[in-house]
């Protein structure tokens, strides 16, 4: 069966050593390299620039790496992603390419999905009606961005019929983390598919706190200002003193450098902040559900849709890792007004909605329970950035160096692998590429040679 796109929302991981504090005032070029942000653009950054022999610190607001990738083990005494946790497309993953220097495991996710309608699964017919319907609206979305940029949701098919919520779902909130009314169809069609995917069996967080343990993380340690205005250096104020670098990578969210909360002097210009703008992170959450055995009668890592008759939807993702704990993931519009209303909401919907598709005695078997607040996360303050519409190019815009001493890395910043952790990584080697070529001494001037004078010959005789 051909399995359907999943994007999941860059989040995830636990743990990582923080570098010893420092205070007092700033000199100049203390360091090379100071990145803002411990997520996978920040670590990717972080190893590849002291590979190459550069000073680096990573400066960290939250107490552990891995910005929206974060796995939690207290909650259930299992691997639990608090954020991303599909690993897309490993076969060129770069992080997954990095698992088997961490003595973690990955391992692939099962293809194809279910889907069902009311209390009962989706007869061959009914599921092979669906999955056409994604492929012609997909294609629909792709054939329009050639020819203009217009939302996602306009170029659909007209004769979607009572398909119509549930492809807008599929590809929206889940895959985009916002409705399509909202999603740029020229960056929905530069977007890789994303249809052959693994997990990480000890979580995904924890293979990306694994990959940034040995990095110099100041945790619990917030920038507040980045001022570029000095010749030559960059100067950071942090929640624990000032401190100079050659070079700054900024690898915050989008929604975190438009709130204000890290001030740039000189201010951003416009070109920067409108390009923030169009990148706003949609919302995605999980909400999981610890089960008293096997109620859904499900196998692991089963993924199952409904055939939707309106936005208050959601997927669900079983037995996650081959526990008992499932993963009832909202995301758009719907989702942020759900998760505004709080876990306990959050919960309630998550409860009815499997009855309504497993039936009601399925609350009687639920144990524990817990939901993601992904736009309340104060440096976060959302899930991933897909491009609003006339919004594509803004991607490139934030690769553009500012004053030739602050790049920003980030999935925001990757045009074809928003919305993943690949992305957000390839995106942070690519500014440190950046920054290595800006710091690297010019070449040594050859001595001049002097043209050699010829000899006249000899005269011969008198």
């Amino acid at each position: 069966m051909t399995p359907l796109s999943r994007r999941s929302f860059l989040a995830a991981a636990a743990g990582a050593a923080a570098a010893p504090a420092f205070g007092g005032a700033a000199s100049a070029a203390e360091l090379d390299v100071a990145i803002v942000g411990a997520g996978a653009a920040g670590i990717a950054a972080a190893r590849k620039l002291s590979a190459a022999g550069r000073s680096v610190r990573v400066f960290e607001a939250a107490n552990y790496v891995g910005g929206r990738c974060l796995t939690d083990m207290k909650t259930f005494g299992v691997p639990y992603d608090l954020g991303a946790h599909w690993i897309h497309m490993p076969d060129v993953n770069p992080v997954a390419k990095l698992v088997n220097r961490t003595g973690l495991e990955i391992y692939p996710a099962p293809p194809g999905q279910k889907l069902r309608i009311g209390k009962r699964y989706a007869r061959e017919g009914e599921m092979e009606e669906f999955l056409s319907w994604l492929v012609r609206s997909r294609r629909a979305i792709e054939d329009a961005s050639r020819k203009a940029d217009l939302s996602c949701a306009q170029a659909l098919p007209k004769e979607l019929g009572d398909w119509r919520a549930s492809i807008e779902f599929n590809l929206g909130p889940f895959g985009c983390a916002k409705d399509l009314s909202e999603v740029s169809a020229i960056d929905f069609s530069k977007s890789w598919e994303r249809d052959i995917d693994a997990f990480c069996r000890q979580g995904f967080g924890t293979l990306l706190a694994k990959l940034g343990e040995a990095l110099p993380v100041q945790l619990a340690t917030p920038v507040s200002s980045i001022d570029s205005r000095s010749r030559g250096e960059v100067i950071l104020e942090t929640a624990k003193g000032k401190l100079a670098a050659r070079a700054v990578i900024v690898t915050a969210s989008t929604n975190l450098l438009l709130s204000g909360r890290i001030a740039f002097a000189p201010e951003l210009p416009k070109r920067q902040l409108d390009a923030l703008n169009r990148l706003k992170l949609g919302s995605y959450d999980h909400i999981a559900l610890e089960f008293n055995g096997n109620p859904l009668g499900l196998q692991r890592d089963d993924l199952v849709f409904e055939k939707a008759a309106g936005p208050r939807t959601a997927a669900l993702l079983a037995n996650a890792g081959g526990s008992t704990v499932a993963y009832i993931d909202v995301g758009g519009a719907f989702g942020r007004d759900l998760a505004e209303k709080g876990p306990r909401e959050m919960i309630a919907f998550a409860q009815d909605w499997l009855g309504g598709l497993f039936g009601a005695d399925i609350r009687q078997t639920v144990k524990r329970s817990h939901a993601t607040q992904w736009s309340r996360e104060p440096w976060v303050l959302g899930a991933f950035s897909a491009a609003s519409v006339g919004g594509q190019p803004s991607r490139r815009i934030l690769m553009e160096p500012l004053r030739e001493r602050i790049f920003f890395a980030g999935e925001a910043a990757h045009e074809t692998l928003w919305g993943t952790v690949g992305g957000a990584w390839e995106s942070g080697e690519r500014a440190a590429d950046a920054v290595i070529k800006l710091l690297a001494p010019p070449p040594a001037r050859q001595p001049r040679q002097q043209p050699q004078r010829q000899q006249r010959p000899r005269r011969q005789g008198p």
